[in-house]
């Protein structure tokens, strides 16, 4: 029952911040900001909220300043907007998940270029100095141990 409240005021927050943060917050610094995620506290005294900054000309960093600076402003609007008894405190934090999720899709549609190409890396094949290849594996003419063994496999099943 409590967890169901503190998901729908998580929501909320959500919702009143954003609105906030495109039409209160003056700031330049904060610019197109997108709010991921909110998380509060058990007691709801203290709510982190997770931006990701879109089309901006500041390092996310600053964006993060800019943010906790205008904290207090945010709290007192968030307070008023949704009635609530005590106003949470506000921690902004930049979330990461974003970058993390398009650097997978770029690794992901290079495995598919490669594929198409015939099994070949489309940006090469180049080893390391350490001996790897950019997938982690040892650079040996037969390739990695597991390769071998499962290119011995198909033979096997082809003579069947």
């Amino acid at each position: 029952m409590a967890q169901a409240r503190t998901h729908r005021i998580e929501s909320e927050i959500q919702r009143v911040l954003a609105t906030l943060l495109a039409r209160e917050v003056k700031d330049p610094r904060v610019g197109n900001v997108t709010i991921t995620a909110v998380s509060a506290a058990g007691d709801m005294r203290s709510v982190r909220v997770f931006f990701t900054p879109f089309a901006s000309q500041h390092p996310p960093d600053e964006v993060c300043r800019a943010l906790n600076h205008a904290a207090g402003f945010l709290r007192g609007e968030l307070g008023r907007r949704l009635a609530l008894r005590y106003a949470p405190r506000l921690e902004f934090v930049h979330d990461h998940s974003v970058d993390g999720a398009a650097h997978l899709t770029h690794l992901i549609d290079r495995a598919v270029a490669g594929d198409r190409l015939g099994g070949k890396d489309p940006a090469g094949s180049e080893d390391r100095a350490d001996g790897t290849d950019r997938a982690g594996s040892a650079a040996r003419p037969g390739g990695t141990d597991s390769d071998r063994a499962h290119r011995a496999g198909v033979r096997r099943r082809r003579r069947r």
